[in-house]
């Protein structure tokens, strides 16, 4: 049997804001913060212990990364950052207001950017600022790899090879294993584990800073998974989540 923990990151100050991030840094709010040591002490209280982290190269997952591996007495623990563990890309939308985003599109267009598999929102203009290529941490990526824009299978295209290359071999080599990342990076993960449908993926909502724990058997396939943790938080903080992708 192999361990698998996945947690989202606690709340930034954008999600505060409501505000579509995407690739753009932003930090924890103090939520936020308290999200992320909760998920520590909750991994503390479980028992659990690791031999490895991965996490995005975005702010807000590598702070709760330390801060949660802080709370569990494991900050030493080595950590893999990689790209394509990042947050979906929200192209043109990211920066605006979700609420107003809803207003103006209308709430059926926006979750359809948000929660569809297949449906991009606008993408970004390369000249844009905000764009991949004028950030100094993928200054090492072929530009074509780097999205102005991207849907859940885009996501999945690209957290897929980092799963089989990387994290794969080291679940059969028996480690533990706990990915910090971002909701549409983690629900791209969860749909491979969990075999979601394309159709079944859009009413999938991964709570902030609530670990969720895999258990695997020797192909690697889900024996046991669930959150830890207080079962009705879990449930509220998922809900909050739902409320976001409808817009609300």
């Amino acid at each position: 049997m192999s361990t698998l923990v996945i947690v989202r990151h606690g709340e930034s100050t954008w999600n505060e804001q409501n505000l579509f991030t995407g690739w753009h840094d932003v930090d924890l709010s103090v939520k936020g913060v308290e999200e992320a040591r909760a998920a520590g002490r909750t991994l503390r209280d479980a028992g659990l212990r690791f031999d490895v982290s991965h996490t995005s190269l975005l702010l807000r997952a590598v702070r709760t990364a330390n801060l949660a591996l802080d709370e569990l007495g494991q900050l030493w623990l080595p950590v893999e950052r990689t790209w394509r563990l990042n947050e979906r890309h929200y192209g043109a939308l990211q920066g605006k207001d979700k609420q107003q985003t809803a207003a103006e599109f209308g709430e059926a267009q926006v979750k359809l950017w948000r929660r569809s598999y297949d449906v991009p929102p606008p993408a970004l203009d390369p000249s844009d600022p905000e764009h991949p290529s004028r950030d100094a941490r993928y200054r090492r990526l072929a530009p074509d790899v780097l999205p102005a824009t991207e849907c859940l299978a885009d996501v999945v295209t690209r957290v897929l090879p980092y799963w089989y290359d990387v994290v794969v071999p080291q679940l059969r080599a028996g480690l533990g294993v706990l990915v910090v990342a971002h909701g549409n990076s983690l629900r791209a993960l969860v749909k491979h584990l969990e075999h979601i449908s394309d159709a079944d993926i859009a009413e999938l909502n991964i709570p902030t800073g609530a670990p969720r724990r895999y258990e695997l058997d020797d192909h690697l396939q889900v024996v046991s998974a669930g959150y830890l943790g207080d079962a009705e938080a879990v449930a509220r903080a998922a809900e909050a989540v739902a409320r976001q992708a409808s817009g609300r």
